[in-house]
C-alpha cells in the first residue's frame, strides 16, 4: 500500500466511501470517528494527508484543523476538508477564531463539499500528494 491518509469523519457511510476510494487508488487509509480520535491518530500514525469533516462531536474539525495548522510538527500535513458545510462558512470560522486571539492559519489544500464524487476525491488527492 501507498501513502497513509487519515479519514476523520463522524458519518460511517462517508468513512466507508472514502476508505474504498483510497484503497482503490493505492493509499493506506486510517480511520477516526471524531476530532479527538483523529488528533490521537495523527500523533500515532503521522499520516501523509488528512481528509477532515468540519462538524463532528468530540472536537470539531474546525478546531482540529486549527490545532494541526498551528502545530510546529504537524502544520505541513496537507488537509482536504470534506464537508457538507460551505467553504465560505469554514473560512469565516477560521477568520473569527484568529480575530479572537488565535494564530492565523492557511487555507486548506483543498475543500470538497459533500456529496463528493469518488473520482474527484481521488484526483484531488493525487494532485496534492503527487
Amino acid at each position: 500500500m501507498g501513502k497513509k491518509i487519515l479519514i476523520v469523519d463522524d458519518d460511517p457511510d462517508v468513512r466507508l466511501f472514502s476508505q474504498a476510494v483510497l484503497e482503490e487508488n493505492g493509499y493506506t487509509p486510517v480511520v477516526a470517528k471524531n476530532g479527538e480520535e483523529g488528533e490521537a491518530l495523527i500523533r500515532q500514525e503521522a499520516p501523509d494527508m488528512i481528509l477532515l469533516d468540519v462538524l463532528m462531536p468530540r472536537e470539531s474539525g474546525i478546531r482540529l484543523y486549527r490545532n494541526m495548522k498551528t502545530h510546529k510538527k504537524y502544520k505541513n500535513i496537507p488537509i482536504i476538508i470534506l464537508s457538507g458545510i460551505a467553504e465560505k462558512s469554514f473560512l469565516r470560522s477560521q477568520k473569527v477564531l484568529t480575530e479572537f486571539g488565535g494564530d492565523p492559519v492557511p487555507d486548506p489544500e483543498a475543500y470538497l463539499e459533500k456529496p463528493v464524487d469518488g473520482e474527484e476525491l481521488a484526483n484531488t488527492i493525487k494532485k496534492i500528494l503527487g
